[in-house]
């Protein structure tokens, strides 16, 4: 769990400090910024992040598949299978 929220405050730092900076960075009036070039930055980084994330569940998931599938030969019957108490 503390891996979980740990990972979700650094992307979530990841996004919001550059755009913080971005809000702060205009001192002087007549600097402006180009929010369609910065709202697609910002797209651009959260589609990767949730490539990347996506990426991982997938790879869990087809670990988890290979991994506990019947016909692996390490598997195991359970105690509650020997005995055949569900």
């Amino acid at each position: 769990m503390k891996i979980i929220f740990g990972l979700a405050v650094a992307l979530g730092l990841l996004v919001f400090l550059p755009s913080l900076q971005y809000a702060l960075a205009v001192d002087a009036p007549g600097e402006y910024l180009d929010r369609r070039a910065e709202i697609w930055g910002m797209f651009y980084r959260l589609m990767l992040c949730a490539f990347i994330i996506g990426a991982i569940v997938q790879g869990t998931m087809v670990w988890l598949i290979l991994r506990f599938r019947e016909s692996n030969p390490k598997a195991k019957p359970t105690k509650y299978e020997k005995a055949g108490e569900w």
